[in-house]
């Protein structure tokens, strides 16, 4: 409804809503909404994004990643609660169920965030939530053109599913391994036509 109101792409009023969410301005919870902020955390300081964004190339962005999410994944496999890693499971399950690419990518979203914020530490959740918003303004390419929603045998849903045993099994050093397997693959299909 507000993409057509503001006669926006769905991918670009997500780019804003995210950046005005780490600016303080919304906040949004999955399955519960978006609401705009109290004037308090709507006053914190945060870098320019825009400025930020303008200044990374989708290549740093993905480096960027190679080294923050994998320590990540490495801390959530020692500090996630059983929820949290049920959560997790069921997160990598729904994305093989996506409709189209936005579901998915929204789904994809939320894992990610799920396993920044299952590492027990908010300034680097913080910092994953900087570095994810810089790399959705720069991602150069959507994940799949050719197609309505992704292959059954899409790439990530293994390495998710990868991802999610390490973590149930409490294993840091498989989730660091899987998770860094899972972002080299990634960029490979995104620089593949290149």
């Amino acid at each position: 409804t507000m993409a057509a109101s503001l006669d926006v792409s769905r991918s670009e009023l997500r780019k804003a809503l995210m950046l005005l969410e780490l600016d303080g301005q919304i906040t949004r919870h999955v399955g519960r909404g978006t609401f705009v902020a109290e004037m308090a955390s709507a006053s914190r300081q945060n870098p320019d994004l825009g400025a930020l964004a303008a200044r990374t190339a989708p290549h740093e962005a993905m480096m960027a990643r190679l080294t923050l999410e994998p320590e990540l994944a490495h801390l959530a496999a020692l500090h996630a609660t059983p929820l949290q890693i049920g959560a997790a499971r069921a997160l990598a399950e729904e994305m093989q169920g996506a409709a189209d690419w936005t579901d998915y990518e929204r789904l994809d979203h939320a894992f990610h965030d799920l396993l920044a914020e299952c590492a027990g530490n908010p300034l680097l959740h913080e910092l994953y939530k900087i570095m994810n918003a810089v790399r959705q303004v720069v991602v150069w390419r959507k994940l799949s053109p050719d197609s309505a929603r992704p292959p059954a045998d899409y790439h990530s849903f293994a390495e998710h599913e990868t991802i999610v045993a390490a973590l149930e099994n409490r294993d840091r050093g498989a989730a660091k391994r899987a998770m860094r397997a899972h972002l080299t693959s990634t960029m490979t299909a995104m620089t593949h036509d290149e």
